[in-house]
């Protein structure tokens, strides 16, 4: 009896191929994404999750990290740091990229807005057509609501939504949060989540979670 779908195929369900695991794409730079952690497109092919990722150009190298077990919708974009116009003169247009003698206004890379590498954490929710700005950091167990725009960081085990998006509410209290953080279920092995999966997916308890730590 199998007791996970193979981690190494594309699609981990022959017979949905509107899903797909990330990590099993072919490597792009500066791209890191974790185990289980899956696209899903019922419009185009999840394969071509990567073109979700715009601005993004390796010479700057901003990463984008993607933790383990999260749920990514379709239409989701990241904008890297490649987007950012310089905003410290009279005018942000960027003369250089057109060229005719306009590129000797070609800023230094330092003379940029970097915001860092975009961060998210593990079993990650984030629905369709949200947008995450550069540099933000998503803590795990987080929910991004439908139509998001992430300006900035969102907490661990918190709901967001809007533009720009905002805290709607914490999943669980503070104790159960700290607790869920120490837990890191999406480190365990194969085995020890198949034999969890009940109360992984149904238990919402400080007693159930305390029990798992133990566990």
């Amino acid at each position: 009896m199998p007791i996970a779908p193979d981690k190494t195929k594309l699609y981990p369900n022959e017979n949905i191929k509107t899903v797909c695991y990330i990590k099993n794409l072919p490597a792009k730079p500066n791209v890191e994404i974790g185990d289980y952690t899956y696209y899903s497109d019922n419009k185009n092919p999840p394969e071509n999750f990567y073109e979700c990722i715009q601005h993004h150009y390796e010479f700057l190298g901003d990463k984008l990290i993607i933790g383990k077990f999260c749920a990514v919708a379709e239409g989701v974009t990241f904008i890297m740091n490649g987007a950012n116009h310089r905003m410290d003169g009279i005018t942000t247009y960027p003369f250089n990229i057109f060229g005719g003698g306009w590129e000797k206004a070609a800023p230094a890379v330092e003379q940029l807005p970097f915001k860092g590498d975009t961060v998210v954490g593990n079993d990650v929710w984030i629905g369709q057509k949200v947008t995450i700005m550069p540099g933000v950091k998503i803590g795990d167990g987080a929910i991004i609501a439908a139509n998001a725009t992430v300006t900035k960081n969102v907490e661990p085990y918190a709901i967001v939504g809007g533009n720009p998006a905002r805290l709607i509410k914490k999943r669980f209290s503070d104790e159960m949060i700290e607790l869920l953080l120490k837990l890191q279920w999406w480190n365990w092995d194969e085995q020890k989540i198949f034999n969890n999966l009940a109360l992984l997916v149904s238990g919402n308890d400080i007693v159930t979670v305390k029990k798992l730590l133990v566990n």
